[in-house]
């Protein structure tokens, strides 16, 4: 059925360049004189014809590309497609607006003058298509106001308090494998709406189907974590079905996403919490909050460990916390497998973890 269309569109465009273009072709090869060939009917049939015979081999072309664009668009999410239309729409509004004012008519040749508007109607309106397509996300968040709610400050001076609407918080793929954020949002330490981006999820199913059995133990677990905050927790989750397709990178993604919405990236991530930083992104880092709530451990202090393993430098030692705290032991190298006292010298801590660099106290006594 859709090849017949094909056909019949074929024929009838053939018979309107038949009657715009053969009268000029007739005039220069001298044909004028043989009767009924410069009647409206024969040059319309005499174009469908020749148009059709000409690109005949077109057609199973033409009929597979309409299948593979009707797939294309059936996928697309119905973002995608409604602002890809509207472009569309303002594309060859644009184009109507400049063949009527530009005087085309007025140049010599009828076949640039015919030709010249046609193009520039396809061009707009392409253009226009792309445009809305791809800055979607971009036009949503340009005429997308944030709620802001005024109240008044009681007594005599008067002051408005702006509560801007809460920011989505955005998870990235390694904080759904790491599991914790689930407890984070069952405590109600992390308010707002969750966004789980539909590339995260594609990259989430594609860890799960790995042959690799530890990237696919983790792939299940970060799906069986997304189910239970979007199931058992009291919290609002939504699906970003949006992607950016002239971006590769997952993590490029989520701060594209980030910027657009003005939301918070969620990330264990030393990484990406860098990359974030640098692009002015709001981030919020499990292992931070992690460092935060581990008990604090100042220059002075005494603790008991066990030194484990040699250190990186000459003569160190490495010991752990029990909630996994490295400590480096300054000279602690002669104490491996032995429980000793030893005296926090300093504390480093970054988003990667706390590092806590400590001396034997037999030592300092000694000194």
């Amino acid at each position: 059925m859709l090849k017949r269309i094909v056909q019949v569109l074929f024929l009838i465009t053939g018979g309107v360049l038949g009657l715009f273009l053969l009268p000029e072709l007739i005039a220069r090869l001298n044909m004028q004189d043989i009767p009924f060939i410069t009647t409206p009917y024969v040059l319309a049939i005499l174009g469908a014809i020749l148009f059709y015979i000409a690109t005949f081999w077109l057609v199973d072309y033409v009929v597979n590309w309409i299948k593979v664009f009707e797939e294309a668009l059936v996928k697309a999410p119905v973002t995608d497609v409604l602002f890809g239309s509207l472009g569309l729409v303002t594309g060859l509004i644009i184009a109507f607006l400049l063949v009527n004012v530009i005087p085309f008519k007025d140049i010599p040749y009828q076949i640039f003058s015919t030709i010249i508007p046609i193009f520039l109607t396809l061009l707009l309106g392409y253009l226009g298509f792309q445009v809305g397509f791809k800055k979607k996300d971009e036009l949503v968040n340009l005429f997308s106001i944030p709620v802001r709610m005024n109240s008044k400050k009681k007594g005599a001076g008067e002051e408005e308090v702006e509560l801007e609407e809460k920011k989505l918080k955005i998870l990235d793929t390694s904080v759904i494998i790491d599991g914790r954020i689930a407890d984070i949002c069952q405590t109600g330490f992390l308010e707002g709406t969750i966004v789980i981006p539909q590339f995260v999820l594609e990259e989430l199913q594609h860890i799960a189907d790995s042959s690799d059995a530890l990237k696919r133990n983790r792939g299940r677990r970060g799906l069986d974590i997304l189910n239970r905050i979007q199931k058992e927790l009291a919290i609002k989750v939504e699906i970003y079905e949006g992607d950016f397709e002239e971006i590769q990178e997952v993590d490029s993604k989520l701060v594209k996403l980030a910027k657009l919405t003005s939301g918070v990236v969620v990330t264990n991530d030393f990484n990406l919490n860098k990359v974030c930083e640098l692009q002015k992104v709001a981030v919020l880092n499990i292992n931070d909050l992690a460092n935060a709530v581990k008990p604090v451990v100042l220059p002075g202090e005494e603790l008991n460990v066990q030194v484990i393993k040699d250190g990186k430098e000459q003569n160190q030692g490495i010991a752990y916390l029990d909630d996994g705290t490295m400590i480096v032991v300054e000279e602690g190298r002669n104490y491996i497998g032995k429980h000793i006292d030893v005296l926090v010298t300093s504390v480093l801590q970054t988003s990667a973890g706390r590092m806590i660099f400590a001396k034997p106290k037999l030592l300092e006594k000694a000194l």
